[in-house]
């Protein structure tokens, strides 16, 4: 994914496509933790749990990213899988939105598509290209951008992809293996440093792609004309889709409810945005993306990104077919809508399909990435981390946004950002590490300085802080 190349590890995809249920989580955990000669034992208490019937032949889609390690993961994955009788598919080298995917097409009898890797770029280009039909720059908008692969997979599938798209998109390709994998490139790079990355030149205003280890993620970037760097990120994506897929359904006489979704972290100038200008309802998922997907099924239309860049839309059954019949009598926004659907990998979080929906909504506004940038400008924002003893004395509600214990803290948080105009902060404990990320933002850069610092300092005190004590 986005981390370093040393730090390997295995995604596992559900049967209908998506990301692991939860409640199978704990399954996993067990597994992952049981000792050598106990695995036996755990594998037949979750069978029996579960009244899994072991003679239903199990077939196991798998695929790798470009790190060293890959081929020797999946050979242990293929083991265990034959050693219980499974039959296994390899596809080889393949982005992780990719093996989502197939496996979805695979299990819905190809409904969603063909369950191959052709099949996964053949549907894409097509809409793609159906979406440029009448031509491929419009107004501000050119057809052209520089792509950071991140030395990753997503640099191999962009290299095939463009086979696919007929000429509609140019795009000079950078990190393309020849170094290392994420390091001072991809997304995760660019988002987190707010800078370009490594081996990417900087002509201005014309847009540069980052996308991270397994192209799941995408964040965009541009200099402009006084050759200042500008980064645009999962809500200025979202934010664009959004507006762009509403006014499709207003056109077309839709009544369909169309909302988008956050985390605590989204900007507070995006959140104010998207209710105020876009007029679209906002809702607040905790962090991680397995939780901004059900929010987004509450929704006929849900779109949910990450600030970071991992996001998708998805399409109720009822949108679905209110699309499809009013596509079917020729309305011409209910067409554009038709193709969108088909160009968005709705299974998961995609940068090569978000990448080609961003490029259909500013050909369609005819923007360049200036014009996309200045719809909103983001409150200037920090983000630290805090070493403490134990997290687990860090527990929040409302999506993160309220910390509950320890007690005392919220109240000294609320007491700090009182003091700035336009201030937010909030707290909540990594998921791995024994840190507290603190999360503020204000009007000034020097607010929200001090502000960042003042409670980070307040979580050292209240959560049992470790190291050199946050100054001020």
């Amino acid at each position: 994914s986005h981390n370093p190349v040393e730090d390997n590890g295995v995604k596992l995809i559900d049967p209908f496509g998506e990301m692991l249920a939860v409640d199978w989580e704990s399954h996993a955990t067990r597994l992952a933790n049981v000792p050598e000669d106990k695995i036996g034992e755990v594998l037949q208490s979750i069978i029996d749990s579960n009244s899994i019937d072991m003679n239903q032949k199990a077939i196991v889609f798998v695929g790798r990213d470009t790190r060293p390690s890959s081929t020797r993961f999946q050979e242990a994955v293929e083991r265990g899988v034959t050693l219980m009788d499974g039959e296994v598919k390899d596809f080889g080298l393949v982005s992780t939105p990719i093996l989502h995917f197939v496996v979805t097409c695979f299990n819905d009898g190809g409904e969603y598509g063909e369950p191959t890797e052709e099949g996964y770029f053949e549907k894409l280009a097509a809409a793609f290209v159906n979406l440029r039909t009448e031509g491929s720059s419009k107004g501000n908008y050119i057809p052209e951008i520089l792509f950071d692969g991140a030395n990753g997979i997503g640099a191999l599938k962009m290299v095939k992809l463009l086979k696919y798209l007929k000429g509609t998109l140019k795009a000079q390709i950078f990190n393309q293996g020849d170094g290392e994998l994420n390091h001072l490139c991809g997304a995760d790079y660019v988002k987190s440093n707010q800078r370009s990355p490594n081996g990417v030149p900087s002509p201005s205003d014309l847009r540069c792609v980052s996308v991270d280890g397994d192209a799941d993620r995408i964040i965009y970037s541009y200099y402009d004309e006084e050759n200042k760097f500008h980064m645009l990120d999962g809500d200025k994506i979202a934010t664009l889709v959004a507006g762009y897929i509403k006014n499709l359904v207003e056109k077309a006489g839709l009544q369909l409810n169309l909302g988008l979704v956050q985390t605590a972290y989204a900007n507070g100038a995006s959140t104010e945005y998207i209710n105020k200008q876009l007029g679209v309802p906002v809702a607040c998922a905790c962090t991680g993306v397995k939780h901004l997907h059900h929010a987004a099924l509450e929704f006929d239309i849900g779109v949910y990104f990450e600030a970071n860049g991992h996001g998708t839309v998805l399409f109720s059954k009822n949108a679905r077919n209110a699309i499809k019949a009013a596509a079917g009598n020729g309305d011409s926004s209910a067409i554009e809508l038709l193709n969108v659907m088909s160009l968005i990998n709705e299974t998961v979080g995609d940068a090569l399909s978000d990448m080609l929906l961003v490029e259909t909504v500013l050909l369609a506004n005819g923007w360049s990435a200036k014009e996309w940038d200045e719809a909103y400008t983001d409150l200037p924002n920090r983000l630290t981390k805090v070493t403490v003893n134990d997290r687990s004395v860090i527990t929040t509600t409302n999506a993160e946004r309220t910390c509950v214990t320890p007690k005392g803290l919220q109240e000294v948080i609320d007491s700090f950002v009182s003091n700035y105009p336009k201030g937010r902060a909030f707290v909540r404990p990594s998921g791995t590490e024994d840190i507290v990320r603190v999360y503020a933002e204000a009007a000034t850069e020097e607010d929200v300085r001090k502000l960042s610092n003042e409670i980070a300092l307040a979580v050292y005190d209240h959560a049992g802080g470790l190291g050199q004590r946050p100054t001020l």
